[in-house]
């Protein structure tokens, strides 16, 4: 099992940067695929990012290409989500989430953190 918590959130300006953490108890994190999802209120939890277990592939949603990074140290049990040129659209809580698959759905993975709150002021 896997215990997931995020941090780094946070009120930005638009243009600004945040770096989320997504940080990770139990022996097992390195073999799990890590995805990043976020929701605003009243909509879907929306796919971001995902990186696999070794760090080696990453896959991210078309509307955050070239302005998020995904990243992992599977030595200090951490992922990352590097978000830069955050535009107020990219404003909702952002969830990790672990699974065996390197996937965009939200049901594809089986842990979830309690999410960190992004706010990006126009």
């Amino acid at each position: 099992q896997v215990q997931l918590v995020e941090s780094g959130g946070g009120l930005v300006q638009a243009g600004a940067s945040l770096r989320l953490s997504c940080a990770a108890s139990g022996r097992t994190f390195s073999v799990y695929n890590i995805g990043w999802f976020r929701q605003a209120p009243g909509k879907e939890r929306q796919f971001v990012a995902a990186i696999n277990w070794s760090g080696g592939w990453t896959r991210s949603a078309d509307s955050v290409k070239g302005r998020f990074t995904i990243s992992r140290d599977n030595a200090k049990n951490t992922v990352f989500l590097q978000m830069n040129s955050l535009q107020p659209e990219d404003t909702a809580t952002y969830y990790c989430a672990a699974g065996p698959l390197l996937a965009t759905t939200p049901t594809s993975y089986n842990y979830w953190g309690q999410g960190t709150q992004v706010t990006v002021s126009s």
